[in-house]
């Protein structure tokens, strides 16, 4: 249904895709696999029209076509659903989905007309939207429906979804991969371009893999397994589980106590006490909304005023009111949950964004204050090299980066800082393999040389595995306390939801 020959596209003189081909056969959910900065989400952009490749064919039932532009691919029946969301939140369901294909004419927009028409397929897609609803007021995997939508509304025939459950809870992938099967049996031909080798494995039917711009491999997916794709991703054979010895935990460094956070909705965090000692990875286990954002940016110094009360202590000292960059040069560190809203300036460079927090400090500023251009080079330098962040150059802006390298970027900034107390939310989002291997590994040498760290993630199985004691959280509430080497999963995620021993 789509084919792709020969594609090749270059920004300057950084090759994103090289003689890239590949076949998307109708009928099918296709994934695209591959490390960051390996060429996939362009390859997708340029059957979508976001791009323009430099020389190479793309044909769409078995037709030769010139695609310019998204226009061109959506009349084509080429939909996609981008990792980023691109949506208005101040509008509704109904106003996004016909931006740009309305309805009606220049005096009146038939928004009644185009919410039946969202109504029915949501109805039959048991998506579960409501037309007139708020895009502020949905969740995330609300919308990502939204965006399914959109595509669909547009009459998608081909949809393109990158990096789509990156966002999602455990809870919501499991939905939303019975609407893609949904969406499958009435035709629909889905494109998953995504970095989870198991959600590969129970969606897909067909795998393209790509490395260093280029496909390096395509399957069936009956006819391969973890293993394989890890290898034939990383161009080596990778280690799919965490090892670490036995944790030394030492002298407590962060005491919470009593501590409640308002939010947008009520109570973020509701009375919440707990500790982390030296040489210790604690986790906080949950399903997303549960209060994890609002506790974690609230140790980082970033609570709206007024909105705390209970008290933070950090080596025996009240840190409750203390602003997020006295906290950084105490020597605590930050690793947000949204990269593009707390972690990077999109439009900074490189260099620019690895100073960010400690621009001020020596060796980067003089004594005059005036910054240090040598000594900035060489964090940056150091930052790429040791974090793999691809492409290296450090006079791109962050937003030409993958998601993956823009996380990457960010890890390695706030690692290098060498912190006492590490806050880590969704370190591996958006993550390749590759990666998430060096990541892990990196957070158990920092513990095994006495950092103290706090660790939220959606992926349970890696918050079990790196985690030495496990706090789970539920509506603002610390609900229990376990050892992840000898509980459950299953155990846990009664914790998460309230399911109670019986059921």
């Amino acid at each position: 249904m789509l084919e792709l020959k020969n594609i090749s596209k270059s920004f300057g003189d950084c090759v994103a895709n090289h003689d890239v081909s590949m076949k998307i056969e109708e009928g099918t959910i296709h994934a695209i696999v591959g490390e960051n900065g390996a060429g996939k989400s362009t390859a997708m952009r340029i059957a979508y029209g976001f791009y323009t490749p430099d020389r190479g064919e793309i044909f769409v039932d078995g037709e030769k076509v010139d695609i310019r532009n998204p226009h061109d691919a959506i009349a084509l029946g080429i939909g996609m659903v981008h990792q980023h969301f691109m949506l208005v939140d101040t509008m509704t369901v109904a106003e996004n989905i016909v931006l740009g294909a309305e309805t009606g004419n220049a005096a009146k927009l038939d928004l009644d007309q185009a919410a039946d028409e969202i109504k029915r397929l949501s109805s039959e897609l048991r998506l579960g939207i409501d037309p007139y609803a708020m895009v502020e007021d949905l969740s995330v995997g609300q919308e990502q429906r939204v965006e399914l939508l959109k595509a669909l509304y547009r009459k998608a025939r081909i949809l393109i979804l990158d990096e789509p459950t990156a966002v999602l809870t455990p809870q919501e992938v499991n939905d939303f991969f019975a609407i893609l099967r949904r969406m499958k049996e009435q035709g629909v031909t889905i494109v998953i371009i995504t970095h989870k080798l198991e959600e590969v494995l129970a969606i897909s039917d067909h795998v393209t893999v790509m490395r260093d711009g280029t496909t390096v491999g395509d399957v069936e997916t009956s006819e391969t397994n973890k293993r394989e794709l890890a290898k034939m991703i990383v161009g080596r054979e990778v280690l799919l589980r965490v090892e670490k010895t036995e944790s030394k935990p030492a002298s407590m460094i962060l005491d919470v106590q009593g501590l409640s956070v308002a939010g947008r909705h009520g109570t973020a965090v509701d009375d919440v006490s707990f500790h982390v000692r030296k040489g210790e990875i604690v986790g906080i286990a949950g399903v997303e909304g549960n209060g994890q954002s609002e506790l974690v940016e609230c140790l980082a110094g970033l609570a709206v005023p007024g909105s705390v009360s209970g008290s933070v202590s950090f080596e025996g000292s009240d840190i409750t009111r203390t602003s997020a960059r006295k906290r950084k040069e105490m020597g605590i560190a930050h690793i947000p949950e949204n990269r593009h809203k707390r972690g990077l300036l999109l439009d900074f460079d490189l260099s620019e964004n690895a100073m960010l927090g400690v621009h001020y400090r020596a060796p980067l500023a003089g004594a005059a204050g005036l910054l240090d251009s040598a000594a900035i080079e060489k964090r940056t330098a150091e930052i790429i090299e040791d974090f793999d962040v691809r492409p290296p150059r450090p006079e791109l802006t962050a937003r030409s980066l993958s998601g993956g390298n823009q996380q990457k970027l960010i890890i390695g900034r706030e690692f290098e800082l060498d912190p006492k107390l590490l806050l880590v939310s969704q370190p591996t989002r958006g993550v390749d393999i590759g990666a998430i291997e060096f990541i892990h590994r990196k957070l158990i040498e920092m513990r095994d040389r006495g950092a103290a760290i706090l660790l939220v993630s959606a992926e349970l199985e890696e918050v079990t595995a790196l985690a030495d004691r496990l706090l789970v959280i539920r509506e603002g509430k610390i609900v229990g306390e376990v050892d992840p080497s000898v509980t459950s999963a299953e155990e846990i995620g009664l914790m998460m939801t309230g399911g109670d021993d019986e059921q």
